[in-house]
């Protein structure tokens, strides 16, 4: 059973860089004859996104790290430890992990490694990097997640937004930690998929033509989902999860002061809210003025929306993202003192 915790660390600061580019719903998002821009808002509650044709998400992370790095006043040589969540990576090799090492100017000793995840990703890196800190072999570390430029060109998604983000984390001796829950459920990894440019459907020319797909128009390199499988999970396990959580370490999950979902869309996250009977002004959405920003959108939306309301004071947070893979991340941690950078906006 995925349940495990560590103390000893905490959260230092955390930052968000997005496109300065503003893409609303009600224009033409989308190419398609049957898009309903008003219906589409309303569904989903994503009324705008940040999307950039020339950002990547390296990019992105890039400028969210200089801007939480100076503002916490860090010096470069002692960060340790740099983990970059993303789908969107910049080549399919090296890991661009070791590309933002040497951008940043951090050490050459630096720990530095991708991990391929997309809507649980800040949660799943978010352990990998306090196991890294929880012993004190490393005492500072960066965590780097989002999503941003895509593989090939399409159609426009209404859905989707580009972001990159950075939780910075460091050794704190007796600091209460993390709190995780993980799980995984490979049996529907083709509930959101992108079919070619891996090893097992490698690129051809098939890989660019247009096909239907579910009254879409798409090719082979652009994410596919089904829909109504995406949300049978999205309502069910991420209340499950939190229950498991608050049980293996006896706490009421109805005392955190903020619930930070992955902001998949507002139905579905009103779902899960309304399953665990928790008040509106505890969970906190980002997606109108987003969207989806993948493995970016629980700390963007700390970020975005919470900046300013709860920095010096002890706060307690349970977080989830879920989503491709099937997978699922669950989170309970306290901050205090906390530096959140204002939110970067980039061209």
């Amino acid at each position: 059973m995925a349940l495990f915790e560590f103390k000893n660390v905490r959260i230092a600061g955390i930052s968000a860089g997005v496109p300065a580019n503003i893409v609303c719903n009600d224009d033409n998002a989308i190419q398609s004859g049957n898009y309903d821009a008003a219906a589409f808002v309303e569904t989903t509650g994503v009324r705008q996104r940040r999307v950039s044709e020339k950002l990547t998400t390296s990019d992105l992370c890039y400028g969210a790290a200089e801007r939480l790095i100076a503002d916490l006043k860090w010096d470069k040589s002692e960060i340790e430890a740099l983990v970059f969540v993303s789908q969107t990576a910049d080549y399919i090799l090296p890991a661009t992990a070791c590309i933002l090492q040497n951008r940043l100017g951090l050490s050459k000793e630096c720990y530095a490694e991708d991990v391929s995840l997309g809507c649980s990703g800040w949660v799943y890196g978010l352990s990998n990097v306090v196991s890294l800190l929880s012993t004190g072999g490393v005492k500072k570390a960066l965590l780097l997640a989002g999503d941003a430029k895509k593989r090939a060109e399409g159609p426009r998604d209404p859905l989707f937004g580009h972001a990159g983000t950075v939780t910075a984390l460091e050794y704190s001796e007796g600091a209460k930690g993390f709190q995780f829950h993980f799980g995984t459920d490979g049996s529907g990894y083709d509930a959101i998929i992108i079919p070619d440019g891996g090893s097992r459907n490698q690129v051809s020319l098939q890989s660019f033509e247009i096909q239907e797909v579910d009254g879409k128009m798409m090719h082979r390199f652009q994410t596919r989902m089904n829909g109504m499988d995406v949300f049978a999970f999205g309502i069910s396990v991420p209340p499950k999860s939190i229950k498991k959580l608050s049980q293996k370490y006896d706490f009421d999950y109805m005392d955190a002061d903020y619930f930070i979902f992955h902001q998949a869309n507002m139905k579905m996250n009103e779902k899960i809210r309304t399953k665990l009977k928790l008040e509106e002004d505890k969970v906190i959405y980002s997606m109108p003025d987003f969207g989806n920003t993948s493995s970016a959108s629980i700390p963007l939306t700390i970020v975005a929306k919470l900046k300013g309301k709860f920095e010096n004071r002890l706060v307690k947070f349970i977080c989830c993202g879920f989503g491709v893979g099937l997978s699922w991340g669950t989170v309970a941690f306290e901050t205090e003192n906390i530096v959140v950078s204002d939110l970067v906006e980039m061209e």
